[in-house]
């Protein structure tokens, strides 16, 4: 699981003595597998100490979920990938996290790497993680990067429940179901990131300080990320849809394009707040813009008023021996201090007759 505020590394793929290495995935210690088997009749659900014991079911006639958290764990990938004859490049796209979302088909199985968005309250932060989808004949293997928890939980209770057409369906409806939760996510993540922006938006509008600056631009940053993370999903979901493989029925196509529309939404939206936020950029500019030609028309009104004020004080000032007003006792009270109010309230006058205070 990676953090948008970190950067996008590249990691290099490798191979070696034909063992899958983790290459890219943060250094973990825990790792979990779940099953799921269930028809329409009844299912099963257990926490499994080894893969092997999810091994049987793959010649069931019901459907079968294998949950992998934990792609640290490259015996139990390899164990996966040898039972379920699955190509090794595949194998080595699921231990290699930070990868572009994509959809490849392999005749006996389809391989869809998709994102997940999760939001963190407490940090203000977006994390995602990379989910590995394997569909077969009657199963589907998902791996994920750790234990840290998903959004497929309305997807668990649905098939516990036995509410919806879920369990009356086969594999492909399951993969569907998966994808569509993990896009549904999308909009809960971008709500939080347009309540950013609106909050962001208003703080310019009241404050412009360097600090929001600072924040538009790491804003902006992860919004950047996120696209990289959202915009292929169209393309996953409509090869998907498109797809002849007879693994993904008719049925199930029609739901997808759903999911479709529903990643079209997530973009646009997501794009609404892009354009949003460099706009914002804008608005802190004119804002400070703003600001300091308020402060400087203060100094000039200041500056404009003194200036004939001090060619008064400039005159009265001069040492001259002979300077008539000097000798009437009202002069400096009535005569100087008159003037100087008088000008300085014409001026004010005029400065407010021409809107320019």
């Amino acid at each position: 699981m990676w953090r948008l505020t970190n950067k996008n590394r590249h990691r290099k793929k490798r191979m070696v003595q034909d063992r899958v290495v983790a290459n890219g995935a943060k250094p973990q210690t825990e790792s979990r597998i779940t099953l799921m088997d269930y028809d329409a009749q009844q299912y099963k659900e257990k926490v499994l100490d080894d893969i092997q014991e999810a091994f049987p079911f793959k010649d069931t006639s019901s459907v079968t979920w294998i949950n992998i958290d934990g792609v640290h764990r490259t015996d139990i990938v390899e164990s996966v990938g040898k039972h379920f004859n699955l190509h090794p490049l595949v194998l080595e796209d699921i231990v290699i996290v930070g990868q572009r979302p994509k959809t490849e088909d392999f005749e006996d199985h389809l391989f869809v790497l998709v994102k997940m968005l999760r939001y963190n309250a407490r940090e203000h932060v977006v994390l995602f993680e990379q989910i590995s989808l394997i569909l077969g004949a009657n199963y589907v293997i998902s791996f994920q990067e750790t234990v840290g928890g998903d959004v497929f939980d309305g997807v668990r209770n649905r098939i516990r429940t036995g509410k919806g057409r879920i369990r009356k369906m086969g594999p492909d409806y399951l993969a569907y179901a998966l994808v569509d939760a993990i896009v549904d996510n999308y909009f809960v993540v971008l709500e939080q990131i347009g309540e950013r922006v609106e909050e962001l938006e208003e703080a310019i509008v009241t404050d412009p300080d360097q600090q929001i600056a600072t924040y538009v631009h790491s804003l902006k940053r992860e919004i950047a990320i996120l696209r990289k993370s959202v915009w292929p999903m169209r393309e996953v979901v409509a090869l998907l849809q498109r797809t002849e493989n007879d693994l993904i029925k008719d049925t199930t196509k029609i739901f997808l394009r759903d999911v479709y529309d529903h990643a079209i939404q997530a973009v646009d939206t997501m794009e609404v707040y892009r354009d949003m936020v460099a706009s914002i950029m804008d608005l802190y500019l004119s804002s400070l813009s703003h600001k300091m030609n308020s402060a400087i028309k203060v100094l000039t009104v200041i500056s404009t008023i003194f200036m004939p004020l001090g060619f008064l004080a400039g005159v009265f000032g001069m040492n001259f021996k002979h300077f008539p007003e000097i000798e009437e006792p009202w002069m400096y009270p009535y005569g100087f201090w008159g003037v100087i109010f008088t000008v300085t309230g014409i001026m004010l006058y005029l400065f407010k007759r021409n809107r320019w205070i």
